[in-house]
């Protein structure tokens, strides 16, 4: 079979990565400024404006979004995989420094309260994007260091420099001309960074970044014992009221709100609750929207919106909601497991038997007859969607201890052919991890996902690449990708599929070849939603989805859960069958016993 694959064009990313991974090689710290040419050389799509002197302000606000705001402050960066490590690199039990987070980016991080951050990665694609991360906010935090030094720039940061409050749009105007930004821009940046935004610029006034990298360990091996140590803790939270080992189980990656919300109900009972909050919030975009749903007689589900309402409600409320949601959830059988140690990916365990169909949202069970999962012996192991080759390590530790009936992976990818919140349904995998062409048969179609859609398309038949990072990407490259008709660029596609042919294969994944994954013998389904169009200059990564993004992503769940529901329906129905026909043999065999 003639197989023609994107490889023009990678020159400067694989020069770029080549170069990392042998200065990380060194026991000692290394700097980012190393690195400094060989990421301006690549033309990042996301960094497109590196080489320039004048500020990329889409690559600052991409890039500030996936550090924690301590990063200003931050000289040396450590990157581990277990506490173990940190301890063994004399650096003592990081667990205990300062939880930080990123607003766009999940991953485990600590800040010890001066000068070091300790970063938890669960495989090499961590690597892969917290490097280029890190030295895209280098550059441009010196570019900015340079026009700071300006007259008007000092005085505005003398009296304004450790201000927490908005800027006026004068005040935004005029640091826009000394940035050498947009308006627009900066408003960007001042509305994602909020009461860090003066601070922070403070900083880069007062002084160039340089940020130093260690990496304390990163073997093969470390990566095992991490996952044996995420799979442990899963089966502490659940011993005393699951038996996971060797069940049948659907294994879903996806994100820790979607599947519980729709299976729980949680919001919909809180109807009321939720529209009061926002009336009293005043939060006039919502409420209008909640207008327009009502008006637009279910053109536009309210579901979705009520669960995109209950994760800001739950941001402003106490920890009461929170704990009722996690009762309500026990209630059905849903067990939340959270990434206490190592790497950042939190799973759900689901007990099909002990869900509650009124419970549900309405979309589930419609033709389906639910009420037979009450016999049901499975699980669904639901984790939030890890980065790159950590969908690798995790699925290969899953599928160790428990008998697959479906793999399905929902998630975000760019779009070359589509618009942001389309979904796409591919049925072609290239990893370039692997370089492996995966072709394989995806569960779903575009019937199973349009009708739960209010805005965009479904595209299905799609052909999909899996790259090494979000930023180990440019024009050349992507070029390649669509005139192969590769349009959908994700993630974790070709590290799960990876797994699923270790999974039922007495080999390792093989290299560089087309593998024909047709044989698999349980279910797999791949869905992706669209948050950028990266032939668009990649400007929506650097922003947050705004409601209407919640319509695919409930979609796509609405989707996998109604596959899995019908699946395991049937095979309930199956067992119970075998189980009548097993006892009517007994009976007649009694019976001619009995004769005899």
């Amino acid at each position: 079979m003639d197989r023609t694959v994107p490889r023009s064009g990678s020159e400067g990313i694989e020069l770029y990565m080549r170069t990392y991974y042998s200065l990380l090689r060194s026991t000692d710290t290394i700097q980012i400024e190393t690195l400094a040419e060989t990421h301006k050389a690549m033309a990042s799509s996301l960094h497109a404006h590196a080489a320039e002197s004048k500020p990329d302000a889409a690559a600052l606000l991409y890039s500030s979004l996936r550090l924690p705001p301590c990063m200003a402050q931050v000289d040396e960066v450590l990157l581990g995989q277990i506490e173990k490590g940190f301890v063994d690199a004399g650096y003592g039990d990081v667990g205990q420094w300062e939880r930080v987070y990123a607003p766009a980016r999940r991953r485990r991080m600590h800040f010890d309260g001066e000068r070091t951050l300790a970063a938890f990665i669960a495989s090499r694609s961590d690597i892969d994007d917290l490097v280029p991360i890190m030295t895209a906010y280098q550059i441009e935090w010196n570019k900015l260091h340079v026009l700071l030094q300006s007259e008007i720039a000092r005085l505005f940061l003398a009296q304004h420099g450790e201000r927490i409050t908005p800027l006026t749009e004068v005040e935004i105007e005029l640091l826009a001309g000394v940035m050498q930004m947009e308006t627009e821009e900066v408003s960007r940046i001042t509305t994602a960074l909020g009461e860090h935004f003066l601070p922070t610029l403070g900083r880069m006034a007062a002084h160039k970044k340089s940020i130093g990298l260690r990496l304390i360990s990163g073997s093969q091996a470390d990566y095992r014992r991490a996952t044996a140590l995420w799979w442990r803790s899963i089966e502490e939270h659940t011993e005393t009221s699951l038996q996971l080992d060797q069940c049948p189980t659907y294994f879903v990656s996806s994100n820790t709100h979607s599947l519980t919300n729709l299976l729980t109900g949680f919001a919909l009972r809180r109807e009321k609750e939720l529209i009061t909050y926002v009336r009293e919030s005043q939060q006039q975009d919502l409420l209008a929207e909640y207008h327009a749903i009502q008006e637009r007689d279910g053109q536009t589900n309210l579901n979705n919106f009520l669960y995109y309402v209950l994760k800001k409600y739950m941001a402003d409320s106490g920890p009461e909601v929170e704990q009722a949601q996690q009762e309500e959830e026990r209630q059905v059988g849903i067990f939340r497991v959270p990434s206490d140690h190592g790497f950042d990916v939190e799973a759900q365990v689901i007990a099909l038997r002990d869900l509650r169909p009124a419970w549900m949202d309405a979309r589930l069970h419609e033709g389906i007859e639910v009420d037979l999962l009450r016999h049901s012996n499975a699980y669904i192991i639901n984790i939030d969607y890890p980065l790159g080759m950590a969908a690798y390590e995790l699925l290969n530790r899953v599928s160790e201890n428990v008998r697959l009936l479906g793999v399905y992976i929902m998630g975000k990818a760019a779009t070359l052919n589509g618009r942001v919140n389309d979904v796409m349904v591919p049925n072609v995998v290239h990893d370039e991890h692997s370089q492996n062409t995966y072709l394989f048969d995806n569960c779903f179609s575009a019937h199973d996902v349009a009708p739960y859609m209010s805005f965009g398309s479904v595209l299905d038949n799609q052909k999909a690449i899996t790259v090494q990072g979000t930023l180990l990407q440019n024009s050349n490259y992507m070029s390649v990708f669509y005139r192969e008709g590769f349009t959908d660029i994700e993630m974790e596609g070709g590290p799960y599929l990876s797994s699923v042919y270790e999974s039922y294969r007495p080999k390792r994944h093989p290299f560089n070849e087309i593998v024909n994954l047709h044989g698999v013998p349980f279910d797999i389904g791949m869905l992706h939603y669209a948050s950028d169009t990266p032939l668009s200059k990649g400007q929506n990564l650097a922003t947050n989805l705004s409601y209407t993004g919640v319509d695919p992503t409930y979609a796509t769940a609405v989707a996998i859960l109604r596959r899995m529901l019908t699946l395991e329906v049937e095979r309930v129905r199956r067992s119970k069958a075998a189980d009548t026909a097993h006892q009517q043999v007994n009976m007649a065999a009694e019976v001619v016993s009995s004769r005899e």
